[in-house]
C-alpha cells in the first residue's frame, strides 16, 4: 500500500488534473463523448432503421417494397419509431454506443494530445506542422479503434437484432453483457478483435480528418485572425472537422464495384448528417468542460 509520504508534498498538493493529466483528459474526452453520442444518438438510429427497414422490405416484397422505400426519409422514420414505438425507443441500443464511445474517444485524444506535445514537439506558439497533426491523428485514431474494437463488435452485433426483430427472427441478445459474453464464449479472447484491420484502417481516415482538421483550423484562426480562444472559434473548427471527417470516413463504409469514383460517395449525406452535429457537441462540450476543470484548452 502507497502512504502519503511516498510523495512529496508538492505533488499532494497540486490539482488532480496535474497530478493525473492523462487520467483527467481521459475522463473529460469520455464524458464529452457521452454527452455527443446521447444528443446525436437518434441520428444514427434512424439511418440504422432506413438501413434495414430497406433490406427487409425488399426481402419480402421486391420491387413493390423497394419503390415504397425510397420515399421514407430520416424525419418521417423518426416519427414512424416514435409513434409506434415510443420517444424512449429513439435512444433503443445507445448503451454499447456509449460504451464504445468512451473507450475510443478517451483513447484517442490522450494519444494525440500526448504525440502532440510530448513526442512530436508543438512549438511554443502552438503552431504545428500538418504533416505531423496528419500522422498524430491518424496514430490515435488507430490505436483508440484497436482498443474499442470489442465494444464496436458487441454494438454492431446489437444493432443487428433490430434487422431480426424487423424479419421475425428471434432475438440472439438480452443485453449489453449477453452479448459481450456470447462473443467472448464463442470466439474467445481473439474473437472481440473480429474484422478490426478494416475498422482501424477507417478509424486513421476519420481522425485524420477529425483530430487534424480541428487542431489545425483552431490554432490557424488563433495565430493568424482576431478570433479568441472560444465558442466561435470552436465552432468554426468543428464544423471543418466533421465535414473533412465525413468526407475522408465514408469511401471506407462503401463496397467498391468498379462504378466509378463517385460511387465511394453514395453515403455521403447520412455520414456527414451524423459526423457533423456529433463533432460539433463533442468539441464544444470538451472544450467548455476542460476549462470548467482548470485543463489547458486542446
Amino acid at each position: 500500500m502507497l502512504h502519503a509520504e511516498c510523495f512529496p508534498q508538492e505533488e499532494r498538493s497540486l490539482p488532480f488534473p496535474e497530478r493525473w493529466p492523462g487520467v483527467s483528459k481521459f475522463a473529460l474526452s469520455a464524458c464529452a463523448a457521452t454527452v455527443a453520442e446521447l444528443v446525436t444518438f437518434p441520428l444514427d438510429l434512424m439511418k440504422t432503421r432506413l438501413q434495414i427497414q430497406g433490406e427487409a422490405a425488399v426481402h419480402r416484397y421486391e420491387a413493390a417494397a423497394r419503390r415504397a422505400v425510397l420515399y421514407r426519409g430520416m424525419l418521417r422514420t423518426a416519427a414512424g419509431i416514435v409513434q409506434e414505438e415510443g420517444l424512449l425507443k429513439l435512444w433503443q441500443g445507445a448503451t454499447p454506443a456509449v460504451y464504445r464511445h468512451i473507450v475510443y474517444t478517451g483513447v484517442r485524444m490522450v494519444t494525440y494530445e500526448h504525440l502532440r506535445d510530448s513526442v512530436l514537439d508543438r512549438a511554443e506558439d502552438k503552431s504545428f506542422p500538418l504533416w505531423k497533426s496528419v500522422f498524430g491523428g491518424m496514430t490515435a485514431g488507430a490505436i483508440g479503434q484497436f482498443f474499442a474494437s470489442p465494444t464496436d463488435l458487441v454494438k454492431v452485433q446489437m444493432q443487428m437484432e433490430g434487422k431480426r426483430k424487423l424479419e421475425g427472427k428471434p432475438l440472439r441478445f438480452h443485453g449489453v453483457h449477453h452479448a459481450f459474453m456470447k462473443v467472448l464464449s464463442e470466439g474467445g479472447i481473439r474473437g472481440l478483435w473480429a474484422g478490426w484491420v478494416p475498422n482501424v484502417q477507417r478509424a486513421a481516415l476519420v481522425n485524420m480528418g477529425d483530430l487534424t482538421t480541428y487542431d489545425s483550423v483552431k490554432h490557424f484562426l488563433l495565430l493568424n485572425t482576431p478570433l479568441q480562444d472560444n465558442s466561435v472559434t470552436h465552432s468554426i473548427a468543428s464544423g471543418c472537422s466533421g465535414l473533412v471527417a465525413a468526407i475522408l470516413g465514408t469511401p471506407a463504409d462503401v463496397i467498391i464495384q468498379g462504378e466509378g469514383f463517385m460511387s465511394l460517395y453514395k453515403g455521403f449525406l447520412p455520414t456527414w448528417m451524423r459526423m457533423a452535429p456529433w463533432s460539433l457537441l463533442f468539441w464544444l462540450t470538451y472544450e467548455q468542460i476542460r476549462r470548467i476543470c482548470k485543463v489547458s484548452s486542446f
